[in-house]
């Protein structure tokens, strides 16, 4: 079985003054350990480093170059693949939209969502809840009991 992480995962983890600090790293741990394949898009990615280095965020962000090292760290592993839109991704966006009213914040989870869909991802690991509006997703919050 695969998986993917959304960014608050990833803020998360490396947040040592976030209560989900524990929790997350565990999670991190579990998945990097069981040798199951990790897809990091490159959205989540990149809005790891937009908001782990945000002086508006934290009191104390990252540095630029420890965010990216985080990064290049996950990426050297073995199990964890990074995701990109391929040809068809419109029609995902679109499938993923349908029946549903997608503005604002919605567009990016939206675009997340597709993507998994596009690359056969049934799963992610978030705290988001509005990503249960997508049926073809199981959504999994590892900071409820």
């Amino acid at each position: 079985m695969s998986c993917s992480l959304d960014v608050n995962i990833l803020v998360y983890a490396s947040n040592t003054g976030s209560d989900h600090n524990g929790p997350a790293r565990t999670l991190m741990d579990q998945l990097v350990g069981s040798g199951e394949l990790v897809y990091l898009p490159w959205s989540t990615v990149l809005g790891y480093l937009r908001i782990a280095t945000n002086p508006r965020i934290f009191r104390h962000p990252l540095s630029q170059e420890v965010a990216q090292q985080n990064v290049t760290s996950l990426l050297l592993l073995p199990n964890v693949r990074v995701l990109a839109e391929a040809e068809d991704f419109w029609e995902h966006y679109l499938a993923a939209a349908k029946g549903q009213r997608v503005h604002g914040a919605v567009v990016p989870d939206t675009a997340l969502a597709a993507l998994l869909r596009q690359h056969g991802i049934k799963v992610l690991y978030t705290a988001d809840a509005g990503f249960r509006r997508f049926p073809f997703l199981k959504v999994i919050n590892p900071f409820e009991q």
